[in-house]
């Protein structure tokens, strides 16, 4: 019965003649373990996908109730919580599989000819899947996420001639609110997601028309003038089909990180919400995700003068390279021993990544919220003044960004030898002006305060035994 039911299907919507030979398309034998990257990446969009139209049953884009709904599904849904946390789980898969894809495609030289439209819409769906990642966050509706955005916003607006345009068009107003929240939410669920089938759609038409790329061997480059012939001729000799001799590595490597993320999803369970967002709450120090963490460190510890040039420069910088690469590049060697300078960019940027996200988790550029009380000792023997300008520095947060006798924390300059670096009425005007990232408390200090502020820096480094 079920062989006379699929022969009818067959015989009507023409199954086995449109979808058979896209599955046994020939391949090279000596395809391995590197090529399972891609379809990985596919069945975690598929995934995504599945679970976000789960999680879309019972969300509510609203400021007023999407953190709400969201702790239902969290912890009152049925299998909310499981679904969550695959959610959770497959965004970070999806971005580690799609960047490590990228990564193997420009390593093997794939992207040469006659490839170079295969790897450039592999380009605009890794950007897409960042901006998945990225509107995805705003929808939980908690400080980091607001505030992230609202850093996002400003970062735009650095863009010469189109900052105000952009700022409008990623927050819907001048301010992140229930506009921001509902452009998000449909960026996220139907524009970005319908953009990504069609690139995926014409990704899998161009690997089918052009084949998979064979595994670099050194010394064999891309002729244009014979590749097509040599790779047909290829096929002939030693293509297997797809399905099933080359499709049960992707199989079994899927299954295997599906298999991951249930468990995490399952055993550890998704991220906690934290604090619901609070546009009067500033003392918010906002962390993205830790697939964005590493660029928030970057931005972070660069010195606030090149701040703009960094956040427009870098991106513009990345994104242009990625695209004119098969253009400038299209022929010769593919293989990583013919070019070291591949493995070395590859290599160079994988350790810059890893260290910046070290810095981004340890986090000594941030303030410290929990920092230890300054010693009292520090003034001892300094009058009153000193001794209320100590207690205004625990009071007004100072010591969450300064260390001062050995406590606080490392956002800002170590104000144990300030009083030898600075005059007092430059204590008195960076006090109340800010600058070089520090903020102005010349609306929030009396000048009572401010005199006993600089009493206490100006001792610094001015006393014996002290820098």
């Amino acid at each position: 019965m079920i062989k006379q039911l699929y022969r009818w299907l067959d015989d009507r919507l023409g199954l086995s003649s449109a979808i058979m030979p896209v599955v046994e398309h020939p391949v090279p034998r000596s395809i391995n373990w590197w090529y399972v990257l891609g379809s990985a990446t596919l069945v975690a969009f598929t995934v995504q996908v599945v679970t976000g139209v789960a999680l879309a049953f019972s969300y509510v884009p609203a400021p007023n109730s999407a953190y709400e709904s969201l702790t239902f599904i969290t912890h009152a849904a049925v299998l909310g919580k499981v679904v969550r946390g695959i959610h959770y789980y497959g965004s970070s898969a999806m971005v580690v599989l799609i960047s490590l894809h990228l990564a193997r495609t420009f390593l093997m030289g794939s992207f040469k000819f006659p490839r170079e439209l295969n790897w450039l819409s592999g380009v605009f769906l890794f950007a897409l899947t960042l901006g998945m990642a990225f509107t995805g966050q705003l929808l939980r509706w908690n400080q980091d996420a607001y505030w992230a955005v609202v850093v996002g916003a400003a970062q735009a607006a650095r863009t010469p001639l189109v900052g105000e345009w952009l700022v409008q068009l990623l927050l819907a107003g001048q301010t992140v609110g229930g506009a921001t929240l509902t452009r998000f939410y449909a960026t996220h669920v139907f524009l970005l997601p319908a953009a990504m089938f069609g690139l995926i759609a014409v990704h899998l038409y161009l690997i089918v028309r052009h084949g998979i790329s064979e595994p670099p061997r050194a010394g064999w480059p891309v002729d244009r003038a014979r590749y097509r012939e040599w790779y047909d001729r290829l096929l002939h000799e030693e293509g297997v089909p797809f399905w099933p001799d080359a499709a049960w590595r992707d199989v079994v490597f899927a299954l295997a990180v599906g298999a991951v993320v249930v468990a995490l999803s399952i055993l550890v369970g998704p991220a906690e919400l934290g604090e619901r967002a609070d546009p009067t709450n500033l003392r918010a120090y906002p962390r993205p995700d830790w697939y964005f963490l590493w660029y928030f460190a970057l931005l972070s510890l660069i010195p606030p003068a090149t701040e703009s040039v960094v956040i427009i420069g870098f991106p513009t910088l990345i994104g242009a390279i990625l695209l004119i690469l098969p253009f400038v590049a299209p022929a010769g060697e593919r293989s990583p021993r013919r070019r070291p300078w591949a493995v070395a960019s590859i290599g160079l940027s994988a350790l810059a990544i890893a260290v910046l996200l070290r810095e981004g988790i340890e986090a000594p550029w941030s303030p410290d919220l929990n920092p230890p009380r300054v010693p009292v000792a520090l003034v001892a023997g300094l009058g009153q003044p000193a001794e209320r300008g100590l207690m205004l520095f625990q009071a007004k947060d100072c010591v969450s960004c300064h260390m001062l006798g050995g406590a606080g924390g490392r956002r800002g300059p170590d104000l144990d030898g300030v009083g030898a670096r600075l005059s007092r009425d430059q204590l008195t005007w960076r006090i109340l002006y800010g600058g070089n990232g520090m903020p102005a408390y010349g609306q929030s200090l009396t000048p009572e305060e401010t005199g006993d502020l600089v009493e206490l820096l100006a001792a610094q480094g001015t006393r014996p035994g002290r820098r």
